[in-house]
């Protein structure tokens, strides 16, 4: 614990910045304890990110100060960050994948000329920290082939060994699944004891009320509250980031569910190593219900949207829509598929569901270019199509409300608004979502699980794959388990999160093969 008398960790006093007409920051002061674990909570575009990053360094504020330890430090880079002893831990790992753990932990700070002298001093350095914090790996295991949750903890190593005092960690349970968020946890828990000071941004409130001793509120681009956390709540906060009470729970009501609309033999699928990821996988999914797959990723639930959505060829098996078999030509693509009446929101809107170069209006009608009411002639209408798009920003709340902007420009909550706005307005029979929510706040979570829900009721066929098992567990009429590129269970949509856990480490895949 800290005495009165010990400065904070850290001290923003009159923190500004801006991005042209955008007020990203406005005049923030926060203090952080030393020794503690304080949270950073607010909607996408709130603020959160720009301060974390004026903090490293990647952005120098317009106005203010920062205070590291009591002292006043200019932070232009950094690398200046890291000689303050501040260290972030991003949400897409700065990682070279293809470097084994040692080498990841050393880049940039080798130790001289002499590489292999350093690499014996790194070498030693790293497993003194990996005593102390128990952080156990493998320092000569190559990063790609280590599960996600051990590339993150290659970062917070890597923040140690530079000397971090201060760790930032951006949304750093956005990729893990619940064993490895419970696990990062611990380590954090281990890190506080030995002194250290952790500001967590993320969304998730459950989180933050778990493992954060404080935390602060940010609501666009303003500081409105810090609370002690022992002395605050989910509804608490959620009505502090949105500025408004929000249903923190789905509403909805039983599902009336009709004919079969999706159905899916048998399908296999195997990756360009050949490795078979998705393995004679049968289900239907029915209109007006929304049927949930849960799994760890990399267990096949990717490979098997990209089947379905056209974008990966199955090696066998058949997919139906509305009982005509896709591709039974032996063609099938995303064009051909959207035109059988299913649409598709990707689990990475990055790569797959937008060009984050082009303007707001390309991305919301990408994949549809060719339809004729965006027509005129044989040229696109350039009126029609942003006309279109300010009416789906409208319906949608897209912020800010600019169909010319670029894309990339928006956070990551109103990116995925314009992809599911692109996709529900097609007003499609089947609709396969993927990681809907990754990312995004919670104003925008409550949002797209309402148009959602909305879409059953309208008798739309849902098909869901999702990380996050309190999402499956509140959205899904039928959850699906999958592992190892198997369905491997098939538990009551009111299953404990032990009971689907279990499926999901496939515990009785095994036992039933034994």
């Amino acid at each position: 614990m800290t005495s009165p008398t010990t400065p904070p960790a850290i001290e923003l006093v009159g923190i500004d910045k801006r991005f042209g007409a955008v007020h990203a920051n406005k005049s923030i002061d926060l203090s952080i304890a030393r020794g503690t674990i304080h949270g950073i909570v607010g909607e996408n575009g709130a603020g959160k990110s720009t301060l974390m990053s004026i903090l490293y360094g990647f952005y120098q504020a317009d106005a203010g100060e920062i205070r590291v330890g009591g002292a006043p430090v200019a932070i232009t880079d950094s690398q200046a960050a890291i000689r303050a002893g501040i260290g972030m831990v991003h949400q897409h790992f700065m990682l070279v994948e293809n470097f084994t753990v040692l080498e990841n932990v050393m880049l940039g700070a080798e130790g001289g000329v002499l590489l292999r002298r350093g690499t014996a001093a790194a070498r030693a350095e790293l497993k003194r920290i990996e005593r102390e914090y128990g952080l156990d790996i493998d320092p000569d295991a190559v990063v790609e082939e280590l599960p996600v949750g051990l590339q993150q903890r290659v970062e917070i190593l890597k923040a140690l060994y530079r000397g971090a005092e201060i760790l930032i960690l951006d949304e750093p349970t956005g990729v893990l699944t619940p064993a490895e968020a419970d696990h990062l946890f611990k380590i954090l828990g281990q890190l506080r004891a030995q002194g250290k000071t952790i500001v967590l941004i993320t969304h998730k409130l459950r989180e933050i009320l778990a493992v954060t001793d404080n935390v602060s509120v940010m609501r666009r681009g303003e500081m409105v509250a810090t609370r002690k956390t022992a002395e605050t709540s989910a509804e608490e906060l959620a009505e502090l980031m949105v500025g408004r009470r929000v249903l923190l729970h789905v509403e909805k009501g039983p599902a009336h569910p009709g004919p079969v609309v999706l159905s899916v033999e048998k399908l296999t699928v195997r990756d360009a190593r050949g490795v078979t990821m998705v393995d004679g996988v049968s289900f239907d999914v029915r209109a007006g219900e929304i049927v949930g797959i849960a799994g760890v990723a990399g267990n096949g639930q990717s490979e098997l949207l990209e089947a379905i959505a056209g974008i990966r060829r199955p090696s066998a098996g058949t997919i139906r829509v509305n009982g005509e078999a896709l591709g039974a030509d032996g063609r099938l693509d995303p064009a051909r598929v959207r035109a059988s009446g299913l649409a598709h929101v990707p689990e990475d809107r990055h790569h797959m569901g937008l060009v984050l170069s082009f303007e707001e209006n390309e991305n919301a009608i990408l994949g549809y270019q060719t339809d004729p009411k965006y027509l005129k002639g044989p040229l696109l209408d350039i009126d029609a199509i942003r006309a279109d798009a300010r009416a789906k920003i409208e319906r949608y709340d897209i912020r800010p409300p600019d169909c010319r902007l670029r894309t990339a420009n928006f956070s990551g909550g109103n990116q995925q608004k314009i992809v599911l706005s692109r996709e529900i307005e097609r007003d499609p029979a089947v609709l396969l979502v993927g990681q809907p929510t990754r990312g995004v706040d919670i104003g925008a979570i409550e949002f797209i699980h309402k148009r959602l829900v909305a879409l059953r009721d309208a008798g739309k066929a849902i098909l869901l794959v999702s990380v996050e098992l309190d999402e499956i567990r509140s959205l899904a009429d039928r959850i699906l388990v999958m592992f190892a590129g198997r369905i491997v269970g098939t538990p009551p949509a009111d299953a404990d999160e032990q009971e689907i856990g279990l499926m999901m480490a496939g515990i009785e895949a095994r036992e039933a093969a034994e």
